[in-house]
């Protein structure tokens, strides 16, 4: 007897997004569809302006359509619909999915001390409980992304804190409430690289071990190699390809994966590909590895 398989923590469909101008309608996103499985690592990446962040802030609800923007589409987070934004989303966000921004200090409220802010995302995940289980809970959080002095943390506000030190709470802050689904936009981008490497081998290493999936945002192709199990890349708004993190860098199918993997800096030097604004070689549907069959795709 077969087993049906859980349904995606994320499952994005057809997803299309137009910001309104004098001019008229621009659309940035031109049908994204991607999933990320329960306890997957899945990488979404592109250089800068291709629609990475975007997608991502879809997902959170934090870009709602209305006077500005137009959304069409699907997204399905633990089957609960949360393209139109609205309640929905709100029930589920900070509980069920959290997000980790590239900037961690001006992400956490510099007017609260790191104690106040678990205390509201523990509340908004758990339901009501008293200050104390609150703040053993977050020292028992901090402790697991190795904050030596959890207390001294807590009580200090994030510009008291280093980078490093600020990142290392927003990950214990986005899986304190064990979320089926976080979404990491950029997370080492303002961090030197030593202090990169540790922090994300701390999300790696603490969401597999709560079981929680995670969709990367970046452009870093060196930390999507070891992170992902899964890589999507996206062009100008437009899915490009599709397949295992192993068969993207080996057998990269697509014209601008194979240019970002020529950009990627090699240590003996030598001079970059200019990766054009467009170009007609790069205007192909989506291309997917054997295996990795997305809904309404066509393959190469």
């Amino acid at each position: 007897m077969q087993l049906t398989p859980p349904p995606p923590v994320l499952a994005i469909r057809d997803l299309r997004l137009a910001f309104r101008g004098a001019g008229g309608d621009s659309e940035v996103l031109h049908g994204i569809s991607l999933h990320v499985n329960a306890g997957e690592k899945v990488a979404l990446v592109g250089e800068s302006g291709s629609g990475k962040s975007v997608t991502a802030r879809l997902a959170m609800g934090l870009l709602q359509g209305g006077r500005g923007a137009r959304i069409s589409g699907s997204i399905l987070i633990t089957g609960v619909e949360v393209a139109r934004g609205g309640p929905e989303i709100a029930a589920l966000r900070g509980n069920r999915v959290t997000m980790i921004f590239q900037d961690p200090t001006s992400a956490l409220n510099p007017t609260f001390t790191i104690r106040n802010q678990f205390r509201r995302v523990l509340r908004s995940g758990k339901g009501a409980r008293s200050e104390r289980a609150a703040d053993a809970a977050a020292e028992a959080g901090l402790a697991e992304v190795q904050i030596d002095n959890p207390r001294r943390v807590l009580d200090s506000y994030a510009f008291q804190l280093s980078g490093g030190m600020n990142q290392r709470v927003m990950i214990a802050m986005a899986l304190i409430n064990r979320p089926a689904l976080l979404i990491a936009d950029e997370p080492g981008t303002a961090l030197d690289v030593t202090v990169q490497a540790q922090t994300l081998k701390l999300m790696h290493d603490l969401t597999e071990k709560i079981g929680t999936a995670v969709l990367l945002i970046s452009h870093n192709l060196g930390v999507v190699r070891e992170f992902s199990d899964r890589v999507y890349v996206i062009y100008r708004g437009n899915m490009a390809e599709h397949g295992t993190t192993a068969q993207l860098f080996h057998e990269p199918r697509h014209p601008y994966t194979r240019a970002l993997l020529a950009a990627v800096p090699k240590i003996l030097g030598g001079g970059l590909p200019r990766i054009p604004e467009r170009s007609p070689d790069f205007e192909l549907p989506l291309v997917l590895h054997p295996g990795c069959g997305e809904p309404g795709a066509r393959a190469a």
